[in-house]
Parts: structure tokens; sequence; C-alpha cells
């Protein structure tokens, strides 16, 4: 049964680094990889034992990190694929770990984004041999793919997340 769990849980690690890689080659986040969390979190919930209130709980972070998203996209801050990943990642870590969630996601952003400016300065001339996406990402005023931070910010604030805790408190 452990063990069970322990693949249900490894979902979203894997599916958070697949969608950051998929963001900064591509600049888009599938949507196969936002739906595939939102169809793993529910049996991965009930699996690892959390109660009805708190899979609800964590369903409610999750919309209002939706709304929250669609308003940051409203406004063209970051993508429909970003939208739509915070708001599963936010399903996936629940209350306990919002603020966490929150937190790194800022940082992670705020740390890719001066990263992103200063190589876009000084990597410009190197980005032409590259591959096409390197390239892209490098583009002076090109976009900043902002799923490498909602990944970033998930994965720290996971252990946190409710799902951890009951895991955790399974032994």
């Amino acid at each position: 049964m452990d063990t069970a769990i322990a693949l249900a849980l490894s979902l979203f690690p894997v599916l958070m680094i697949l969608a950051a890689m998929s963001d900064v080659t591509t600049m888009t986040i599938p949507n196969r990889v936002s739906v595939a969390l939102l169809i793993g979190f529910y049996p991965t919930a009930f699996l690892d034992g959390l109660s009805v209130q708190t899979v609800l709980a964590c369903t409610g972070v999750g919309l209002a990190l939706l709304v929250a998203g669609m308003g940051m996209f409203a406004l063209r801050w970051i993508g429909g694929g970003d939208a739509k990943l915070f708001a599963v990642a936010g399903l996936w870590i629940g209350l306990s770990g919002l603020t966490p969630l929150l937190m790194w996601t800022t940082l992670g952003g705020g740390l890719f984004s001066l990263w992103l400016i200063t190589a876009r300065g000084w990597m410009q001339p190197y980005a032409m041999g590259g591959p096409v996406w390197f390239t892209r990402l490098l583009q002076p005023k090109g976009d900043v793919p902002f799923g490498v931070a909602i990944a970033c910010g998930a994965l720290a604030a996971f252990p946190q997340g409710e799902l951890i805790r009951g895991f955790h408190g399974l032994f």
C-alpha cells in the first residue's frame, strides 16, 4: 500500500517538471499535463487517506488560484497554461502549503526573471548557435516562461502540502 501511495504522489513532481520543461522549450504548457494533475489528485488524495473535508479544502484552494490565474491571464501577466498549472498546483498543495507555494513561486519567478534578463544581455551572441527554443528564450524582449516559477514554487511547497502530511501520517 505504501508503494502505491508513493507512486501516486510521484505523479505531481514528475508532471511539474514536465510542465516547466515544456514551457521553457515551447512557451506552452500542454493541457494534458494540467488535466493529468487534476484527474490524478482525487484518487491520490483518497489513497493517501485525506478526509473529504481536506479534499474539499484543496479543491477550494485550486479554484481560488484558478480565479486568480484567470485574472492574471486577463491582464496578460501570465499565459493560460500558467493559470491552469497554478490552479492544479494549489489543488495538490492545499491550504497548509498555500503560503509556501505563493512565497516560493514569487521568489522563483523573481530569480528566474533576473537570470533571464541577465542572460539575454550577455548570452545573446551565443544563442544563435543553439537550439531554436534557446534562441527564442534569449530574445531581448521575449516572454518569460512563468511555468518554471510555478513548478519551482510547487515543488518547494509540496513537502508542506496536505498530501505529504497525510502520507507521513500513515507511518
